[in-house]
């Protein structure tokens, strides 16, 4: 090799192990969108962090996020542990937490319905660690066993 391909082949060399060590770590589990809406109609919406995002089909949804619709809204989510969440109109609901360990299964899912309704099919997430999951209204908390369900909190937000 002539000394100016060995300076290029250099410099390529180094700027590949620059860009390798600063490049960011692979997302760990916790780093993941908690879900996907999939589906969205009339007036809906994700709140996170104080911002209003609209909640269209392919919308990441963190476990932290509030989902919110309006009188002719309705947003389907399918959660990372196959978990299906179909909040229906005037609803607001906030997923508090979400973890999933696709591997084992485990991890865990908290989640408020604050106001209106919201039907539930439990995911592998329940089948594994029932214990994990529990949904809250104003006045009840209900643990998940593996099943499917539906919740009713009506119109006043508390």
């Amino acid at each position: 090799m002539n000394g100016k391909r060995r300076i290029i082949l250099a410099t390529a060399s180094a700027a590949l192990l620059l860009h390798t060590a600063l490049a960011p770590a692979p997302a760990m589990a916790a780093d993941q969108p908690a879900g996907t809406v999939k589906t969205s109609k009339g007036t809906a919406a994700i709140e996170r962090a104080g911002r209003k995002f609209p909640a269209a089909p392919g919308a990441a949804v963190l476990g932290s996020d509030q989902i919110v619709t309006g009188a002719d809204g309705s947003v389907g989510v399918t959660l990372r542990d196959e978990t299906l969440l179909s909040v229906g109109p005037n609803s607001k609901v906030w997923l508090e937490k979400f973890a999933f360990d696709s591997t084992t299964h485990e991890g865990a899912l908290n989640a408020t319905v604050k106001r209106g309704t919201m039907a539930v099919i439990s995911g592998k997430l329940s089948k594994q660690s029932p214990s994990a999951v529990q949904f809250r209204t104003p006045s009840a908390i209900l643990g998940v066993r593996g099943t499917e369900f539906l919740i009713d909190v009506g119109d006043t937000e508390q």
